[in-house]
C-alpha cells in the first residue's frame, strides 16, 4: 500500500476501549475521501472496530497482517 494517509492512529500498546473512543472521533472528524490507517489491532479490535464503524460510512483500502501478530488497517471515509 503506497497512499499515505491523512490520519493515522496506533494502537501498540493501548488500552483498547481508549484507542477505540479517539477512532471514534477521529473518524467523526474525518472529511469524505479522506483516509485512516490503523496500525497494531489484534483480531478481537479488528472485529470491534468494524461494529463500531458503519459500513456505509468507509470504504475498505487494506488489511496487512503483520509478523508481529497486529493488523493493519487502512480506510478511507465515504
Amino acid at each position: 500500500m503506497n497512499e499515505k494517509a491523512d490520519y493515522s492512529l496506533d494502537f501498540r500498546g493501548a488500552i483498547t476501549s481508549l484507542g477505540l473512543l479517539k477512532l471514534r472521533r477521529v473518524f467523526r472528524e474525518m472529511k469524505s475521501n479522506q483516509t485512516l490507517e490503523v496500525i497494531g489491532l489484534d483480531a478481537d479490535t479488528r472485529s470491534d472496530l468494524f461494529r463500531l464503524l458503519p459500513s456505509v460510512a468507509y470504504e475498505l483500502i487494506a488489511v496487512d497482517e503483520r509478523e508481529d501478530a497486529s493488523i493493519r488497517v487502512h480506510l478511507r471515509k465515504t
